[in-house]
């Protein structure tokens, strides 16, 4: 994942610049939000973003944003019994809202990759 930083205009007061792994963050924390999703590969929670696993959400999560808009890609861990494409439609739905939400930038694509399946104990 780039770690450059994109620009947006802000009211003609100067600009932001939104981090690549800014993004990343977000659409990660919003796909752990969709009831039905365990994790993301390598058993990354949402404790384990949060106290610094950038590193480990790389590999899960990647975000590519030009000049036409946000394009992402996750995979994660779908809980055992939840119906796989009605989940990955959700993540999708969430990742898009958030992401728009939070930074403003335009999604064009989201991305889902089902890595495993978690059976409870």
């Amino acid at each position: 994942m780039a770690q450059e930083k994109k620009v947006s205009t802000v009211a003609d007061i100067g600009t932001v610049r939104i981090a690549d792994d800014v993004v990343a963050m977000i659409a990660a924390f919003a796909a752990l939000d969709v009831e039905g999703v365990a994790s993301l590969p390598g058993d990354v929670t949402r404790q384990m973003i949060s106290k610094g696993g950038m590193k480990k959400i790389g590999k899960s999560v990647r975000v590519d944003v030009t000049k036409e808009g946000v394009k992402a890609e996750l995979s994660i861990i779908v809980d055992y019994g939840y119906n796989i494409p009605t989940t990955s439609s959700r993540v999708q739905k969430r990742v898009k809202n958030a992401i728009e939400e939070m930074t403003g930038l335009a999604v064009i694509d989201v991305d889902i990759h089902i890595s495993g399946i978690s059976i409870p104990d």
